[in-house]
């Protein structure tokens, strides 16, 4: 496989939607603004105070104090947290969550990250210990997470818990390995940016082999294995993988995928039950690509975006 280069693509904008709903930024000290249908809120707060790399400073958990003391927090379901600061110095604010998780009775799915480029790279961005935030929302049912730094995670309990994602630019494989040892009998959708090796992303597909037997998560129809320098190897594995027959949906975007990679994964077992296939923002050929979405018809195949290797060589679409 010809070398990764690295090349740093950040996310330019906030995202506009979350767990199925649009995005409504919420202001410290404002009510909640009237909306006619279901939405996620957005909080962030910035400041130059770096002093506090345990979590957020004080400005920050004064400001969300001082929003859920002015707002319904009973009408928060979904939330999307952005900067807590500046992300690469301070872990996110999951032990300040926890505090006031009781006046948020009702959070289904929570966004810990949505942090733009100029704000912080995304390899940069400190997490912290994830469990203890399904021990205290014991609703949540969507929990993404975007950043690796300092990121811990046991392996998790949750009956409710039915999507799973994680974005970076280089996944420990301590992570993977936590996931596929947890206990979460609903999930629907798991989301894995793999990432490449010098920002910490050292997932190997023996890794994912608990996952691909079809051992794991009896609810299972949506699968990400994005951003990953390992896609071709992914692919191969893919294709005799007893995971991939109970499969709605699977996504390789974002890596690496070559023509080869591609082959791999259409000379394995059938792919025309999915009703999804992403290999969008790979290094197909057009060639190649036609010939994807020729061979799964009924197939919604996305091969948009295909990349080439004339200027920058290959690289994930999230690096540093």
């Amino acid at each position: 496989m010809t070398d990764v280069i690295l090349v740093a693509v950040t996310f330019h904008a906030s995202t506009e939607t979350f767990a199925g709903r649009p995005v409504v930024a919420l202001e410290s000290g404002a009510p909640l603004p009237v909306v006619d249908r279901p939405v996620a809120w957005r909080f962030e707060y910035f400041d130059e105070d770096f002093d506090d790399s345990e979590g957020p400073n004080e400005g920050y958990n004064a400001a969300l104090d001082e929003l859920l003391d002015t707002v319904d927090t009973g009408a928060i379901e979904a939330l999307v947290l952005g900067s807590w600061g500046y992300a690469a110095f301070a872990d996110a604010p999951i032990v300040k969550l926890c505090e006031v998780a009781h006046r948020l009775p009702n959070l289904e799915a929570l966004f810990l990250g949505d942090i733009t480029g100029d704000e912080c790279e995304a390899s940069w961005i400190r997490q912290g210990d994830l469990n203890p935030l399904l021990e205290a929302f014991p609703k949540l049912r969507v929990l993404r997470v975007r950043g690796t730094e300092n990121l811990r995670l046991s392996p998790l309990h949750s009956a409710h818990l039915r999507e799973l994602a994680f974005e970076s630019g280089g996944l420990p494989a301590e992570i993977v390995t936590a996931v596929l040892d947890s206990d979460l009998p609903a999930l629907e959708h798991l989301e894995f940016w793999l990432g490449v090796r010098n920002y910490g992303g050292d997932v190997a597909v023996r890794h994912l082999e608990p996952l691909l037997a079809g051992g794991r998560f009896p609810a299972l129809r949506r699968l990400g294995l994005r951003n990953a320098e390992i896609a071709d190897r992914i692919a191969a594995a893919l294709a005799g993988a007893p995971l991939v027959g109970r499969l709605e949906e699977l996504d390789l975007s974002m890596g690496v995928l070559d023509d080869s990679g591609a082959e791999a994964l259409l000379a394995g077992q059938p792919l025309t039950h999915l009703r999804r296939l992403s290999l969008r923002h790979n290094f197909l050929s057009p060639e190649f690509a036609a010939r994807v979405v020729a061979e799964l018809p009924g197939v919604a195949v996305d091969v948009e975006d295909q990349q080439t290797e004339t200027q920058w060589g290959r690289y994930t679409a999230v690096g540093e």
